[in-house]
């Protein structure tokens, strides 16, 4: 397409206008993705989980500390797509009650199209007792009745995994809604964005010129930092909590 000026047959005086003029053009499409090597499984939905775990009839539902190390620092061993293909990872530690599991689960069940594509779990159903006292109680009287059972979450672990015949532009929208209704930080990946971020991360690492990193300062207690961090920023430098 171009622009071809001319003058007005009527007066030499008049300035010159521009005629639009189509011109054919070539254009490049990529070839569409090849899918015969994924298989779709029996059951394309989402398991449901149970809200409580089930024990012996024998045995009483044991009862259990805060344990928050569950939740600090870095995930290290569920932190890739076994699927290579789209799934939702969390970027901050935090717990999953029963309600978040049927949130995402009712999300999937609305919007995954089960001809083309499916869903499995990445994580355990609740297991973690949660205790809580009633109202107006006073101090004593021992540890509280068990209230809700969760399951802890590190950063860097993936929560669920979308597969199928399907583009990361088809599920985009429902991963997005599941990471923003978790209670914790997520955000939707691919096994190309997990990719790049760890290429990313890297290049950043080895060409980094700023000598003062984090590390550093901490290492070497500049400004006197020692007193105001916690044993875990000592670890992991304030990356995690």
């Amino acid at each position: 397409m171009f622009y071809r000026p001319f003058r007005s047959c009527f007066g030499l005086l008049q300035a010159e206008k521009a005629q639009l003029t189509l011109v054919a053009g070539l254009k490049y499409f990529p070839p569409p993705k090849n899918y015969d090597h994924i298989e779709i499984p029996e059951r394309q939905r989402l398991r449901v989980y149970d809200k409580v775990p089930q024990y012996p009839p024998n045995l009483k539902p044991p009862k259990m500390q805060k344990r928050l190390r569950y939740m600090r620092g870095p995930e290290e061993v569920h932190t890739t797509l076994q699927l290579k293909q789209y799934g939702v990872r969390a970027t901050g530690g935090g717990r999953m009650k029963h309600e978040h599991f049927e949130m995402a689960r009712l999300v999937v069940a609305r919007k995954l199209d089960m001809k083309r594509m499916f869903a499995i779990w990445r994580i355990d159903p609740p297991w973690q007792p949660i205790t809580k006292k009633g109202q107006g109680q006073r101090m004593g009287g021992g540890k509280g009745a068990i209230d809700h059972y969760v399951t802890p979450i590190k950063s860097g672990r993936i929560i669920l995994e979308v597969g199928g015949k399907c583009e990361y532009a088809e599920v985009h929208d429902m991963l997005r809604i599941i990471s923003e209704r978790l209670p914790f930080k997520a955000e939707p990946v691919s096994e190309e964005i997990l990719e790049q971020k760890a290429a990313e991360e890297k290049w950043l690492e080895e060409n980094n010129q700023n000598e003062y990193t984090m590390k550093y300062i901490i290492q070497n207690n500049m400004g006197g930092c020692h007193k105001m961090l916690s044993p875990f920023d000592h670890k992991w430098y304030t990356k995690y909590l």
